[in-house]
C-alpha cells in the first residue's frame, strides 16, 4: 500500500480465514500491510467491505479510493506501535475542542454555533461524566482535569480499530465530542461533518465558496463517511 498509485497485478480479490479473523486474498496470496503485518481483520463484515474496495480497483490501484483498507493498516502497524502516544493525542483534544469555542458576533453565527454544539456539550456531560466549559474568549480554556480524564479513558477504551477511525475523526472534525458522538452514534455522518464545519458554511453563505474552502469542507465530510461506515463495520 505505499505509494498513491501502482499497477494492478491481480484478477481476483476474496477474503479468507486468517489467525482467528478474516484476511484478504489476491489470487489467493494474502494481503499484507505496508509495515508486512498480514492484513486481519476482526469480522467477516469489515473483511467483506476491504475486498469489494480491492476488487473495485480499475488498471491502477489507488489508495485514495481505499478508505477502510488504509483504516485497516493503520489499525495495525501504528495503533500497538504507538498506542499510547495516539490516545493521548486524540484526548488533547479535548483540552480545546472545537465545540467549547464560541462566538458572540455575529449574532446569527453565534446562534448556530449554540444549536449544533451546546447538545452536544450536554451529551459528553451526561454520557463521560465529562462537563465541558465554554468560552467566547480568545485566550485557551482550561478544562477540569476530571473532565479530561474522563474523555481520556473514553479513548483509552476501544480497540486498536475503533481508535483508528476515532483518531482520523477527531483530526478531521478538530473536536473529540463530535468524534465520540460519531462512534457512539449520537451523530450520523453528515450531522457530524455539519457540526464541524459550522463557521465554514456560514462564511460560504456570506461570501461565496473558493476552492479551498470546498476541498475541506468535502474531505470533512468523505472522512466522517468514511469512519462511520468503519464503525458500523465493526459493530456488525
Amino acid at each position: 500500500m505505499s505509494g498513491m498509485k501502482r499497477q494492478r497485478f491481480y484478477e481476483t480479490a476474496a477474503t479468507v480465514e486468517a489467525g482467528g479473523g478474516r484476511g484478504i486474498a489476491l489470487d489467493g496470496k494474502p494481503v499484507r500491510t505496508p509495515a508486512g503485518k498480514p492484513l486481519t481483520l476482526p469480522n467477516a463484515a469489515l473483511a467483506d467491505a476491504l475486498a469489494a474496495e480491492w476488487a473495485a480497483q480499475g488498471e491502477t490501484i489507488d489508495r485514495e479510493t481505499m478508505p477502510l483498507t488504509r483504516l485497516a493498516c493503520a489499525a495495525l502497524d501504528l495503533v500497538p506501535e504507538r498506542r499510547a502516544e495516539i490516545v493521548g493525542e486524540v484526548a488533547a483534544y479535548a483540552e480545546t475542542d472545537l465545540v467549547c469555542y464560541r462566538t458572540e458576533e455575529p449574532p446569527a453565527l453565534a446562534r448556530r454555533q449554540i444549536a449544533a454544539w451546546e447538545p452536544l456539550v450536554a451529551w459528553a456531560a451526561e454520557r463521560y461524566g465529562a462537563r465541558l466549559a465554554v468560552t467566547t474568549a480568545i485566550t485557551p480554556l482550561a478544562q477540569a482535569p476530571d473532565t479530561l480524564e474522563a474523555l481520556r479513558a473514553a479513548v483509552a477504551a476501544h480497540d486498536d480499530f475503533t481508535l483508528a477511525g476515532l483518531s482520523l475523526a477527531t483530526r478531521s472534525f478538530g473536536s473529540l465530542v463530535i468524534a465520540l458522538a460519531l462512534h457512539e452514534s449520537r451523530l450520523g455522518a453528515g450531522e457530524a461533518a455539519h457540526a464541524s464545519l459550522v463557521d465554514e458554511h456560514y462564511q460560504i453563505e456570506r461570501w461565496g465558496e473558493d476552492a479551498e474552502l470546498a476541498a475541506r469542507c468535502a474531505r470533512t465530510a468523505r472522512d466522517a463517511e468514511d469512519v462511520e461506515r468503519l464503525f458500523r463495520l465493526l459493530a456488525a
